[in-house]
């Protein structure tokens, strides 16, 4: 696997998570509607801004450290893939918890799965010449 395509990813997935999370900073309503969250003035849009918007935009920015600073490519690919790990552990148990899910939040867990796949698949082939 080359590291091309491995940069490639992961640029990818960080774009996604940067975006992500300035759309949950710039339009906190509108996108916390989108995954079933009602925000309450003050402490829920505060938590909402820096768990929603900063964590995403941190991770995001985490991904991209290898592309922006020649970093060291595995380590950040296994962070992808345990980070990816969680959330489709937890993801998987709240859809054996819960009913009434929304179709934005399998579309979610789609993302999530292919995330996870993909950053093991990658994870598993690389290997570094040095």
């Amino acid at each position: 696997m080359t590291e091309k395509v491995i940069r490639g990813f992961l640029f990818t997935t960080g774009i996604i998570y940067i975006a992500l999370g300035f759309w949950c900073a710039i339009l906190p309503q509108q996108s916390s509607e989108a995954v079933g969250f009602k925000l309450q003035t003050g402490q829920g849009q505060s938590e909402f801004l820096t768990v929603y918007g900063g964590l995403e935009v941190g991770i995001g920015l985490l991904f991209l450290v290898p592309i922006l600073m020649h970093g060291d490519l595995r380590t950040v690919l296994l962070g992808c893939l345990v980070i990816h790990a969680g959330l489709v552990c937890f993801r998987t148990i709240s859809f054996c918890l819960y009913t009434g899910l929304i179709p934005t939040t399998y579309m979610l867990a789609a993302v999530e799965w292919l995330i996870f796949l993909s950053s093991g698949l990658l994870f598993c082939r690389y290997k570094p010449d040095h």
